[in-house]
């Protein structure tokens, strides 16, 4: 085969391959914000038949309509474009290299001052039926308007280095470096970092969940009173 065919292969396979990528992503942040593709559409102003030929990697969306669909999700349109390197297919749908692991404080639309730590994902996508990211809480940190969590599904966590106050229901647990941790999250839970050194740590949670959408208003964030009732 002469090497300019094998060029212009190469390029329609990689041009395809980054069309079902950006699809996945949309359709995987849509879900995971608990948009339809109606309601999506119609905040970017585009129609669902297009969004929908977008989420399956056969229409290739214009930069414009590209930055609507971030805003309409509140995230950054970055997202959409995820860092893949390897020799083979597989390696970049399924492998993340450190140096391309990806901020979820942009999924998540808010920063370490409110959020109270960052946040980097660890698996190569938010669309399977859990997620897992690595977190660094910083000494002291606080989490102004996340007073308690609460949602269906369960966490798991890992101390890599420092110590981390966990609280579950009414409980107060120091986690150190090595302890792990699960519990159902339909239990109102928070952590932070009371300490004067940062706490690290690995965790997975299921299903994937946007922190400021799970979280218990101050006026109902008795632990003991809402412990028991689903997210």
């Amino acid at each position: 085969m002469p090497k300019s065919t094998r060029s212009i292969g190469s390029n329609v396979a990689a041009f395809s391959e980054s069309l079902i990528s950006l699809g996945s992503e949309v359709r995987q942040v849509r879900k995971a914000r608990g948009q339809t593709l109606k309601t999506l559409s119609a905040s970017a102003r585009i129609s669902v038949s297009h969004l929908s030929a977008i989420e399956r990697g056969t229409a290739s969306p214009s930069l414009e309509t590209i930055h609507r669909l971030a805003d309409a999700l509140g995230i950054s349109s970055d997202w959409f474009f995820a860092r893949r390197s390897g020799n083979g297919p597989m390696e970049r749908a399924y492998v993340v290299r450190r140096q391309n692991r990806r901020n979820l404080n942009t999924l998540y639309d808010e920063g370490i001052s409110t959020l109270g730590l960052s946040d980097e994902l660890l698996s190569s996508s938010i669309g399977g039926s859990f997620f897992m990211g690595l977190a660094t809480y910083e000494p002291h940190s606080e989490r102004p308007g996340h007073p308690m969590y609460q949602h269906e599904g369960e966490q798991h966590g890992f101390i890599l280095r420092g110590e981390l106050q966990l609280q579950i229901g009414d409980e107060k647990i120091v986690l150190k470096e090595g302890d792990s941790y699960s519990f159902p999250t339909a239990i109102a839970h928070n952590a932070r970092n009371v300490t004067d050194q940062p706490c690290q740590l690995i965790w997975s949670i299921s299903p994937v969940t946007i922190p400021k959408d799970v979280v218990i208003p101050h006026a109902e964030s008795s632990p003991r009173s809402r412990a028991a009732e689903p997210g």
